[in-house]
């Protein structure tokens, strides 16, 4: 079995961690992995909704694998300014309110300033609000308070804060000494350094995979379309997304997981099996589960009428759409697990 550049792997991810791409956002980490596969000798080119396509040769090119990913991530756009100052937001995919509460964010304005900022509830002090601790966290209650003189609507309309500017999160990275990785938005910026750990390491060992092999890095899976439409040469996907921990799943936080069904059915029957197959001859930390709250590129890619088969595998990870977690050995397993089924 191949060796995995560890050091590389965490360096890669907490850089596009820290790229900031709320879903509809992504230009920036986009242009980030495109220098990223120039780096490795690999074309790539971005179709027109801004998804950047990766291509690797194979020792066969009259088959396809495709290979999904997603940068796009949770996030905020401005609704509407409030009369105090304060920024009233709508949600950019299925956010955990309660976990806002309190996080430094940032405001990208459409003429390109940034301005840092506080989520809070809309009754952020015990000392003068009685429901400050009882007050549901929902979209109408968190604001965005801005590090800004400001005081009331007209003074943030003169800093070019508007209506539909994007908001990011702090992610806070951190990877720990025990091989942890705590951040928010590893759904799915782990799954899509996996994936792009495979250039550096078809290019280290000096080989090909077994057919051409098409990474897709998504830029709108969070809201359900990211690879609705796909290139036509591509006969099959094999996902990379998050693995979900919790109840009666399987999985934890150093497993790559098999997911065999999510909310929009069962995935490939014999690109499943086969995974499962290459899991346990090389000895892999893997897992298999059903997702019964959960969709993919690849669902959106077979909804989307694309004449493909489909699979999903992914690293572990805890407390999605909140504070996530993950263990390095859970990347590890996912990037051997795909090197096997592209290489065997």
């Amino acid at each position: 079995m191949i060796e995995i550049n560890k050091d590389y792997t965490v360096k890669l991810l907490e850089e596009i961690i820290n790229i900031p791409s709320p879903t509809g956002f992504c230009g920036n980490v986009i242009s980030h992995i495109e220098n990223v596969t120039k780096e490795y000798g690999y074309k790539s080119e971005r179709n027109k909704k801004g998804n950047l396509i990766i291509e690797i040769d194979g020792k066969d090119n009259s088959y396809c694998v495709g290979i999904p990913v997603h940068v796009d991530t949770l996030g905020a756009m401005v609704r509407s300014i409030n009369s105090d100052g304060t920024l009233k937001i709508t949600s950019l995919g299925g956010n955990i309110f309660p976990t806002l509460d309190g996080e430094y964010c940032t405001v990208h304005t459409r003429s390109g300033k940034t301005y840092t900022g506080t989520m809070l509830s809309t009754s952020p002090s015990v000392h003068v609000y009685k429901d400050a601790r009882t007050k549901e966290r929902t979209e109408e209650n968190i604001v965005v308070r801005l590090d800004e003189v400001v005081t009331k609507k007209e003074d943030v309309e003169a800093l070019d804060i508007g209506t539909g500017d994007f908001i990011s999160i702090d992610p806070k990275f951190t990877y720990t000494p025990s091989g942890y990785i705590k951040t928010r938005y590893l759904d799915n910026k782990a799954g899509t350094t996996c994936a792009l750990s495979l250039m550096e390491i078809f290019t280290r060992y000096e080989t090909k995979p077994k057919h051409k092999v098409k990474i897709i890095v998504s830029t709108y899976e969070e809201v359900g379309h990211g690879c609705a439409n796909i290139p036509e040469d591509i006969d099959e996907l094999v996902g990379i997304d998050m693995g979900c921990i919790g109840l009666d799943l399987a999985c934890s936080e150093h497993d790559v997981s098999i997911c065999v069904k999510d909310s929009s059915g069962p995935y490939d029957y014999d690109i499943t099996s086969r995974l499962i197959e290459l899991a346990k001859s090389n000895k892999l930390k893997y897992a298999v589960d059903v997702y019964p709250m959960y969709g993919s590129d690849v669902s959106a890619s077979l909804s989307g009428g694309n004449d493909i088969k489909g699979a999903l595998i992914g690293p572990g990870v805890h407390a999605s759409h909140g504070m996530e977690r993950t263990h390095i050995d859970a990347l590890l397993n996912t990037i051997k697990l795909m090197y096997a089924y592209l290489t065997a």
